[in-house]
C-alpha cells in the first residue's frame, strides 16, 4: 500500500498536478515603498525629466491608484508608506488608497510631514492633532500596515524638532502607533531614543559606488536603534538626480546596479522594514514605478531581488492582475494533463499488479 501511494503521488507530481514541496523559505524584512500623492495634472509641468507611463495623472484617479497597487504587488512591494499631513485634498486620497489596499491585500502606512515647503518645522500643536487624527481615524483601518500589531507611522523631519517638542507629540500617540523619527545619523536616534519607536532614514541621493561608508553607517544606525529596542527602517533608491529642483546632485541607475548595491547595503543592516525610495518621486528621479525613460527596469530587477518570478508587462490594464490568463489552446492544456495523469495512473496500477503477479509465482514455485 505505501508503494502505491508513493507511486500515485509521483504520478501526480509528473502531470503537474501536485507540486514538490518547497523548501522553508528564509523570513525577510517586508517592503514598503514611499508614496507621494501630491500630483495635480499641472504637476507635471515643474521640474520633470521623465513622466510616467500612466500619463501626466493626478492623484484623485482611482484608475491610477489601483494600478499602481496591483503594479507594486507584482513586484514584490508590500506596501506604501504615504506621504501625508491633514488637510481636504491629502485626507480624500488618503481615504482613496486605503479604500484600494483593501481591496487588494495591500497595505499602506503614512509619513507625516512635519516640514512645510520650504523647509520649516510646523507649529508642534499642529503636528500633534493631526498625529491624533491618525491614531483615531485613519491607523484603524485593516489595510494599515502593523509592525508587531501596532499600526506604522513615519515621522519626518524630527531633526528640525526639539526632544521636548517631539515627546509632545509622539507621547499620546505611541500606546496604540509605532512612530519613527527620521534622524541622520546615530547621534540623532540615540537624542530620539526615548520619545520615538525606532528610526527611518530617508537617504535616496547616496552614492554606493563613491561613497565607500554607505553601508558601515547603515549598520551602525541600525545597530543604535536596535540597541535602544527600536525598529529600523533601511533606506534604498534605484538613483536620484534632484537638479531640477535646485540640487546638484545625481546618482546614476547604472542599469539596476545601483538598485541592486543599495538594496544588498540596507539587508545587511539587518532591518525591520525596507524602505524603498521611492515609488513616484518623479523631481528628485528615484521613482521606480513605470516610466517613459526607464520603462519597467526598477521592478524587474525588484522581483529579481524578491525573488519573485517575471510578471506580466505593466502595460496590462490592471484588470488583467490575478486573473487566470486566457490559453489560446483553450480547455486542451488542461484536459491534457488529465489525461497524462490518467495514463500514469494506468501504467502504476499495471505495474503493480505485475510485480504481485511475479510475487505469487515465485511463492508457488517454492
Amino acid at each position: 500500500m505505501r508503494r502505491a501511494a508513493l507511486v500515485m503521488v509521483l504520478a501526480l507530481v509528473a502531470a503537474g498536478l501536485l507540486p514538490l514541496p518547497a523548501p522553508a523559505a528564509e523570513p525577510r524584512a517586508p517592503l514598503l515603498a514611499y508614496y507621494y500623492q501630491w500630483f495635480e495634472r499641472s504637476s507635471w509641468q515643474r521640474a520633470k525629466s521623465d513622466y510616467p507611463r500612466l500619463g501626466r495623472y493626478s492623484s484623485d484617479d482611482v484608475s491610477v491608484i489601483r494600478t499602481h497597487i496591483a503594479w507594486a504587488r507584482s513586484a514584490g512591494i508590500d506596501g506604501f508608506v504615504v506621504s501625508w499631513k491633514s488637510n481636504a485634498v491629502n485626507n480624500r486620497r488618503l481615504e482613496l488608497l486605503l479604500t484600494e489596499a483593501r481591496a487588494q491585500d495591500f497595505n499602506v502606512a503614512v509619513i507625516y510631514q512635519g516640514l512645510d515647503f520650504h523647509r520649516r518645522p510646523l507649529a508642534t500643536a499642529r503636528v500633534a492633532a493631526d498625529f491624533r487624527l491618525l491614531r483615531d481615524h485613519y491607523a484603524r483601518d485593516p489595510a494599515f500596515f502593523r509592525i508587531d500589531g501596532k499600526p506604522l507611522t513615519v515621522f519626518s523631519g524630527t531633526w528640525e524638532y526639539s526632544t521636548a517638542d517631539v515627546a509632545r507629540i509622539t507621547g499620546p500617540v505611541r500606546s496604540r502607533m509605532t512612530v519613527l523619527g527620521t534622524e541622520k545619523n546615530p547621534e540623532g536616534c540615540r537624542r530620539l531614543a526615548r520619545v520615538t519607536d525606532g528610526d527611518a532614514y530617508y537617504w535616496s541621493s547616496v552614492n554606493p559606488d563613491t561613497n565607500d561608508r554607505h553601508e558601515t553607517k547603515l549598520r551602525v544606525m541600525a545597530e543604535t536603534v536596535h540597541r535602544a529596542s527600536g525598529y529600523w527602517m533601511a533606506p534604498f533608491a534605484p538613483g536620484f538626480d534632484a537638479r531640477k529642483v535646485g540640487g546638484t546632485k545625481s546618482v546614476p541607475r547604472d542599469g539596476g546596479r545601483t538598485l541592486r548595491a543599495e538594496y544588498a547595503a540596507a539587508v545587511a543592516s539587518d532591518p525591520d522594514v525596507l524602505g524603498l525610495i521611492s515609488w513616484n518621486e518623479f523631481s528628485e528621479n528615484s521613482h521606480v514605478e513605470p516610466s517613459v525613460a526607464h520603462g519597467t527596469q526598477a521592478l524587474d530587477e525588484l522581483r529579481r531581488l524578491r525573488g519573485l518570478p517575471a510578471s506580466a508587462s505593466p502595460s496590462v490594464p490592471p484588470a488583467a492582475y490575478g486573473a487566470a490568463r486566457q490559453q489560446p489552446l483553450g480547455y486542451w492544456p488542461g484536459l491534457l494533463r488529465i489525461l497524462g495523469c490518467t495514463a500514469l495512473l494506468v501504467g502504476a496500477v499495471a505495474g503493480l499488479a505485475r510485480l504481485r503477479g511475479v510475487r505469487t509465482r515465485r511463492e508457488r514455485r517454492t
